[in-house]
């Protein structure tokens, strides 16, 4: 059953959405050789991220979800989204530059401030 993704008011969490998704589907791609669709385990894992950057109490201030003081994701669901990144981060640069940047300058963010009204 394929879920809707929800809608993130500002660019910052668009962009942050996008960036997940992409590295989700390039994983699925190299680690489950599927042909565009998404497996099970990696579509809950796309929707399980979608629902915490949904959640998140910093939104377009946060900082990447890995220098966050608050460990929203589940201890199993947070060693799977880590090894997505370990796995597709470095090859970001190469094939979605911009997406992989804008990552790697959210990571310079120190701490998340509070959240705009």
């Amino acid at each position: 059953m394929v879920q809707q993704k929800p809608q993130f008011s500002s660019g910052r969490m668009k962009r942050e959405a996008k960036t997940v998704e992409v590295m989700i589907r390039k994983y699925c791609d190299i680690s489950h050789t599927s042909s565009g669709e998404l497996c099970g385990d990696c579509e809950e894992l796309l929707q399980y991220a979608m629902a915490r950057l949904a959640g998140c109490p910093f939104q377009e201030n946060k900082t990447t979800c890995g220098k966050c003081p608050i460990h929203c994701y589940q201890p199993a669901m947070r060693e799977r989204i880590q090894e997505v990144m370990r796995i597709i981060g470095p090859k970001m640069i190469f094939s979605h530059p911009l997406l992989g940047l804008g990552h790697l300058m959210d990571g310079f963010r120190k701490e998340p401030g509070p959240r705009k009204k």
